[in-house]
């Protein structure tokens, strides 16, 4: 498949949804451009094509703000004149949409995870190694898991935590967190199965939904 495919097949998938989610949805569209939009909810997600937080929550336009990058990772908030991607969709989300939820949504079968723990996956690809060096507090708390896919799935849910705790650094979210107009969550997709786990603070565990 070329280049000319490929473009051809996002055509046909337009065409398709201008012929059926476009009717049904246009009256909406047209209210989202006439008052802009006014999401509840951020997601932090990773950008693999799998797992697509609009697809798995059945999202209509407008209802979620959607950050995406290698394995949904909150970086933490450095204010040093550098371009800080996520941290930025987060101010924004935040302090001018201001969402009352966000949700930190990580998935099965993650190359960004797997990548942090073999160094060899994804060496030499520019910006990869100091991105998924972040993740390395989560690969310390994930080592006393057994090895193989339990430590995999393991690491996956202690990146989740680990950007949960991330969120809490950026002073504009704990404040809000402390007056309680802002709730963060957790969650992780199965790929395979198509099961969502739930974060539960109460546990302290993933609880399948």
């Amino acid at each position: 498949m070329d280049r000319n495919d490929d473009m051809e097949r996002l055509i046909a998938g337009y065409l398709s949804f201008r012929e059926r989610r476009w009717p049904a949805e246009r009256e909406r569209y047209s209210e989202l451009a006439r008052s802009g939009q006014r999401p509840r909810t951020l997601v932090i997600a990773c950008s693999d094509s799998r797992s697509d937080p609009a697809t798995v929550f059945d999202a209509r336009p407008g209802e979620l703000f959607v950050v995406r990058n290698i394995a949904a990772i909150v970086p933490p908030p450095e204010i040093d004149g550098a371009h800080h991607g996520t941290s930025a969709a987060i101010a924004f989300a935040v302090t001018i949409l201001n969402v009352s939820s966000v949700l930190v949504m990580g998935h099965a079968q993650c190359s960004g995870i797997a990548a942090a723990l073999d160094g060899s996956i994804g060496e030499g690809v520019p910006f990869l190694r100091s991105w998924i060096d972040l993740l390395a507090p989560a690969v310390e708390s994930a080592s006393r898991a057994e090895a193989g896919v339990e430590r995999h799935a393991a690491l996956e849910r202690a990146s989740v935590l680990l950007s949960m705790r991330r969120l809490m650094s950026f002073p504009f979210v704990a404040e809000r967190v402390r007056q309680g107009s802002l709730a963060i969550h957790g969650a992780r997709f199965g790929i395979a199965d198509g099961k969502l786990e739930m974060y539960d603070e109460a546990t302290k565990a993933f609880v399948a939904v």
